[in-house]
C-alpha cells in the first residue's frame, strides 16, 4: 500500500501539474525569450539595449512618468478604499458581499471599454465635461493626457483597494474596539493608536500591488492617450508594432525593466513585510 502522506503529495503534485503547465508555457518560456531577445542588438550578444535605455533621458523620463503615475494612483486608491471599507464591515453581510461584487467588477472593467466610458464622460465633447464647462467647473479640462491616467487608473485602483483592504479589516474584532473605548479612547484616537498600527503591513502590501497594478497597465494608457504619454508600456507598445521606430529587442529590454520593477515590491512584500506581519501575529 502507499501510504496516506506520499499518495496525497502525490494526487496534489497531479491537481497542480495543469496549472505548473500553464505558468511554464505562458509565462516562464515567454519571460526567457524575452530576457533572451532584450540581449541581441543588430544581431549581436550584448547589453547595448539596456545601454540605450539607462543612458537615454527619454526612456527613463518614461519610468519616472510611469512611477509617479503608479504612486500617485496607489495612495488615491488606499486613502478612499479604507474610510469605505470601515463603513462595509458594520454593515450586513449581504450589502459587504453584492459590493464586493461590484468592486471585482469593476476593477476588472479596464482596458478599451473602461477609456471609452471616460471619453463619453469626459472628453472633450463628453456629458460631464459640457455639463461642468456651462457651470464654469473645470473649463478647458482635457482628459487626454497624464491628469486623464491618473483620473482612469483612480477609479480601478479604488475598487481593487476596497476588495485587498476589506478581508484585512477582519483583524480588527469588535472585542478590541470594546476594549479600547471602554479605556477612554475617542474613534479618532483607536484608529491612530490601534487601528492604523494594526493594518499596517496590510495597507503596505495593498500600496505595494496596487502600485505594480497602475506599472502593468497598457490597454486603458493607449486607448485614451495614444502615444502622447511618455509611459513605459506605450513605449514598449510603440516598439514593438510601430511602422516607424520598431525595434523588438529594445522593446524586450523595456519590459525586462518593467518586469523588474514589478517584480521588487512584490518580492519585497511576500519576503520582508509578510513574515514580519506573521511573527507580530
Amino acid at each position: 500500500m502507499i501510504p496516506v502522506a506520499k499518495g496525497t503529495r502525490l494526487l496534489a503534485w497531479l491537481f497542480t501539474a495543469p496549472f505548473l503547465l500553464v505558468v511554464l508555457f505562458f509565462e516562464v518560456i515567454p519571460l526567457l525569450a524575452v530576457a533572451t531577445n532584450s540581449l541581441f542588438s543588430a544581431d549581436l550578444l550584448s547589453l547595448a539595449n539596456y545601454s540605450e535605455i539607462l543612458t537615454s533621458a527619454f526612456y527613463l523620463g518614461s519610468f519616472k512618468v510611469s512611477y509617479l503615475i503608479s504612486a500617485a494612483t496607489a495612495l488615491v486608491g488606499l486613502v478612499a478604499a479604507l474610510p469605505i471599507c470601515v463603513v462595509l464591515r458594520r454593515m450586513p453581510g449581504r450589502i459587504q458581499q453584492l459590493i464586493t461584487i461590484c468592486a471585482n467588477i469593476g476593477a476588472n472593467f479596464t482596458g478599451f471599454p473602461l477609456a471609452f466610458a471616460f471619453v463619453i464622460l469626459l472628453g472633450i465633447s463628453g456629458s460631464f465635461t459640457l455639463l461642468f464647462a456651462r457651470l464654469g467647473i473645470l473649463d478647458g479640462f482635457n482628459i487626454y493626457g497624464t491628469t486623464g491616467l491618473v483620473i482612469v487608473y483612480s477609479y480601478f485602483q479604488i475598487l481593487f483597494a476596497i476588495l485587498l483592504l476589506l478581508p484585512g479589516l477582519g483583524a480588527i474584532t469588535p472585542d478590541i474596539e470594546e476594549a479600547a473605548f471602554l479605556m477612554g479612547a475617542s474613534r479618532w484616537s483607536f484608529w491612530r493608536r490601534i487601528g492604523l498600527p494594526i493594518l499596517a503591513p496590510s495597507l503596505i502590501s495593498a500600496y505595494l500591488l496596487l502600485f505594480a497594478n497602475a506599472m502593468g497597465t497598457y490597454a486603458t494608457a493607449w486607448a485614451l492617450v495614444g502615444g502622447s504619454a511618455n509611459v513605459v508600456t506605450i513605449r514598449i507598445g510603440e516598439l514593438t508594432a510601430g511602422d516607424v521606430f520598431s525595434d523588438p529587442n529594445l522593446a524586450d529590454a523595456l519590459a525586462i525593466l518593467l518586469v523588474v520593477s514589478l517584480i521588487v515590491p512584490i518580492l519585497a512584500d511576500q519576503f520582508l513585510i509578510k513574515p514580519r506581519q506573521n511573527t507580530d501575529a
